[in-house]
C-alpha cells in the first residue's frame, strides 16, 4: 500500500485543526479543502479518485481502513489519533473513526452541458439533505450536471453529502452561481429550459424532455421565482392528489428525472430501429 503514517497525540495539531475546519465549516468557502466522513462516503471518495491530502484515522477505525486497504491510492497519508480526539473534529454526533481530506472537484460550465444535455438547476432550495437527494437522483437517472444557484445549498455541504451517497463527488456541479447568469447562459447554448410548477404548465409526459434541456426547481415553500417561471420556455406540474399540494423538492426533481429517463431511453430504442 505504501502508505505514509504519523500518529497525532494533540488537539492544536495544525492536522486536525484542518480537518475540524473542513468537517464543520462552509463547504462553499473558496480554497477550502472537502472533508468527508465515514467509512460509506470515504470510500466512494477514494474510489471517486479524489486529490486526497490526507486520510484520518481513530483507534476505533481501524477497521474500516483494513476493509478500505485495496482502494487506497499510493503513498496516501494516513494520520492516525484517539478516539478522543476524532470526536473533537468530527462533524457528526455519533462519530465512525475515519476522514478524509481532498481537493473538491472542479467543474465548468461546459461540463455538464455536453450533448443531450439535462441539468437540473436548483433555486432557492435551502435544505441540504434535499439538494444531496436530488444529486443522487440525477446521477441515477443520467442527468449530465446539477447548478445550485445562489440561496440553495452547497452539494459539498457535509448533510448534502451524505445525503448524495457519493455522487456529489461524481456529478459535475455547480455552486453559488446566479440564477440570472444560468438563464442567460442556458439560452444562449440552445438550451430548452423547464420550470416546476405548482400551478399551470404542462403535464411532464407531455414535456419533451429527449432533448437538451434544464429543469428549474424551487423551494417548496414559495416554488420558483416569477422572474424564472417567466424566462423559462414552458412550465412542468407534475399532478397530485388531494389533500396533498406540493411535493418535496426532491421528490419533484426525480420524478421528472425519471420522465426524461425515460423519453430518452424511448428516442434511443427508435433510433436504432430506425438505423
Amino acid at each position: 500500500m505504501g502508505e505514509r503514517g504519523e500518529r497525532l497525540e494533540s488537539r492544536d495539531n495544525r492536522w486536525l485543526k484542518r480537518f475540524r475546519a473542513a468537517l464543520s465549516g462552509p463547504a462553499e468557502k473558496d480554497g477550502a479543502p472537502l472533508g468527508v466522513e465515514g467509512p460509506r462516503l470515504v470510500g466512494e471518495a477514494l474510489r471517486s479518485h479524489l486529490h486526497i491530502e490526507a486520510l484520518l484515522v481513530a483507534d476505533s477505525g481501524e477497521r474500516h481502513l483494513t476493509r478500505l486497504k485495496s482502494v487506497l491510492p499510493a503513498g496516501i497519508r494516513v494520520l492516525r489519533t484517539s478516539d478522543r480526539l476524532f470526536a473533537a473534529v468530527a462533524g457528526t454526533e455519533t462519530p465512525q473513526g475515519i476522514a478524509l481530506l481532498s481537493e473538491p472537484p472542479r467543474w465548468r460550465m461546459d461540463d455538464l452541458l455536453r450533448s443531450s444535455a439535462l441539468v437540473v438547476v436548483l433555486a432557492g432550495v435551502q435544505d441540504p439533505g434535499n439538494v444531496g437527494t436530488i444529486v443522487r437522483a440525477a446521477e441515477a437517472f443520467g442527468a449530465s450536471g446539477v447548478i445550485a444557484c445562489r440561496g440553495s445549498a452547497h452539494p459539498f455541504s457535509a448533510k448534502s453529502l451524505r445525503a448524495s451517497a457519493g455522487s456529489a463527488f461524481r456529478l459535475p456541479a455547480l455552486a453559488g452561481v446566479a440564477a440570472a447568469s444560468v438563464l442567460a447562459d442556458l439560452r444562449a447554448r440552445g438550451i430548452r429550459q423547464f420550470a416546476a410548477s405548482l400551478m399551470g404548465g404542462e403535464r411532464p409526459e407531455q414535456s419533451d424532455l429527449a432533448g437538451p434541456c434544464a429543469l428549474w426547481i424551487g423551494s417548496e415553500g414559495a416554488g420558483l421565482p416569477p422572474e424564472i417561471k417567466s424566462a423559462a420556455d414552458a412550465r412542468i406540474r407534475i399532478p397530485i392528489h388531494q389533500p396533498v399540494d406540493s411535493l418535496n423538492a426532491a421528490a419533484a426533481a426525480a420524478v421528472l428525472l425519471y420522465e426524461a429517463a425515460r423519453q430518452r431511453s424511448r428516442a434511443s430504442q427508435q433510433a436504432e430501429a430506425a438505423s
